[in-house]
């Protein structure tokens, strides 16, 4: 899916037209509209909308070519990336040339660390304790960032933490030339007492076409599924299940006797056991729901996580983020203002004596 698209696309309903020289009172269909077009008219119309599904098909071709671009600088960013989880898991120590860094920041941080040097003078002074070893890489990297997202953060449990401490590195691979549209989450693991699993894999397939029923709902390419990958889970360490006990009466004898079942747990790690799309395509409301939450959660990781993963272990990305919302609801309240203002004019002018019925307001679905 190219950059700035949503996971999902949402429905089209229909729109209230507005009627040359004022508004309607009521919404109207666009096909009462067409219908009541002259005959002569309607065939012109016909053969616009023939030109808009060859516009529709050109588009789809647009996108197949963006995903082959997005495709072809995947390879280009990969060394990048690699550079990137050596420096984390600390297979690598960066040069001092490479550290080098000046940010708006840099003096609070220099002061910061002037602070935290004396603190560590009067600590040595009061006690003389062992020298403690510099942490290897940068721990809890992705944890951090999965504990400072709320998208993340709300399918994170406290049982997932100790096995994301061992997450490494998540990496995007795209559909080769040729293949279906898709793109696989690949999430890389250092051995653990959790799984065998070394790779944790999601692959999102996609569609970039127009549906023959209906091709002008076409906005670009869609999510169109999700598969995920089985867990070798270690004995006892499955976080997705839990144990629990349950007392059964025998109803004849009168005895109690206590089984244990294994019952669905919270964890992160359901991540990589989806809901299916059903074939005939219809689902109830909870799974349609989960389903799409999956959807944005893996567009989520493919453009925002993985490209600019140190920014949200810092936090800058998540302050990007909520400036974007604030400024969304800035014009949003503005725009809120603008109409009370207007409603105070129209009580300025108000006249008792000339009041009449008013029709009820038709409010748009």
């Amino acid at each position: 899916m190219p950059l700035g698209m949503d996971a999902t696309k949402a429905g089209k309903g229909d729109q209230g037209m507005q009627a040359p020289g004022g508004q309607m009172d009521k919404p109207v269909s666009f096909h009462f509209l067409e219908s009541m077009l002259p005959k002569v008219v309607k065939r012109r119309v016909h053969a616009l909308k023939k030109l808009q599904v060859q516009c529709a098909n050109i588009e789809a071709k647009f996108y197949e070519e963006v995903h082959e671009l997005e495709r072809k600088y995947a390879a280009l960013y990969q060394p990048l990336f690699e550079k990137r989880r050596d420096v984390v898991t600390g297979t690598v120590e960066p040069t001092d040339e490479e550290c080098e860094w000046h940010s708006d920041r840099e003096e609070e941080e220099e002061l910061a660390e002037e602070v935290k040097e004396k603190a560590a003078i009067e600590d040595s002074k009061k006690e003389e304790a062992p020298p403690q070893e510099d942490p290897k890489g940068i721990p809890e990297f992705w944890l951090t960032i999965f504990k400072s997202v709320d998208m993340l953060s709300d399918m994170l449990q406290e049982h997932d933490e100790p096995i994301l401490k061992h997450l490494k590195d998540i990496q995007v691979k795209f559909s080769e030339p040729g293949q279906p549209m898709s793109f696989t989450l690949e999430f890389h693991f250092e051995p653990n007492g959790f799984f065998n699993n070394a790779v944790l894999t999601k692959v999102y397939k996609m569609k970039s076409e127009p549906d023959t029923s209906d091709p002008f709902s076409f906005e670009g390419p869609e999510i169109i599924d999700c598969e995920g990958c089985q867990i070798d889970w270690h004995k006892g360490k499955d976080v997705t299940v839990k144990t629990i006990k349950k007392k059964q009466k025998h109803k004849g004898r009168g005895t109690v006797r206590t089984v244990t079942k294994q019952v669905p747990n919270d964890s992160f790690f359901n991540f990589f056991n989806p809901v299916k799309v059903s074939p005939d395509g219809e689902m109830d409301e909870d799974s349609e729901f989960t389903l799409a939450t999956d959807f944005e959660i893996g567009h989520f990781f493919r453009e925002r996580i993985v490209p600019r993963a140190v920014l949200y272990f810092t936090g800058e990305a998540l302050e990007d983020d909520e400036s974007f919302e604030e400024e969304e609801l800035e014009e949003g309240d503005e725009e809120e203002q603008d109409d009370d203002g207007d409603d105070d004019d129209d009580e300025g002018d108000f006249d008792p004596k000339k009041e009449q019925p008013q029709p009820a307001e038709c409010k748009q679905q």
